[in-house]
């Protein structure tokens, strides 16, 4: 199993969640307001008068076959918005209840 970090401008919520059932992804958390920035070209996402836009995040834990495909699907959805911003994360699950 792996787990998914998925952290995004609130617009592409729907797109994410959509995204994850198509891949059959059901289980996940999602967080609703997140800051950053990013770490090359990103704009901040800090919801001040100055910054205003906020980030989201989804973490899903998925099996190890759907990773591929999710991240190659993150990566259009980048390439063809780039002043939002996407990204993921992933990292080895090795133990869960």
């Amino acid at each position: 199993m792996k787990s998914i970090l998925i952290t995004f401008d609130q617009a592409y919520y729907e797109r994410v969640v959509d995204m994850l059932d198509k891949h059959n992804c059901r289980g996940f958390s999602y967080i609703q307001q997140v800051q950053g920035r990013g770490t090359k070209t990103g704009e901040p996402h800090y919801g001040s008068h100055a910054w205003p836009s906020m980030c989201s995040a989804i973490i899903s834990v998925v099996e190890d076959h759907r990773v591929k495909p999710i991240l190659q699907y993150i990566r259009e959805m980048d390439e063809a918005t780039p002043q939002l911003g996407i990204r993921a994360f992933v990292w080895t699950i090795e133990d869960s209840y």
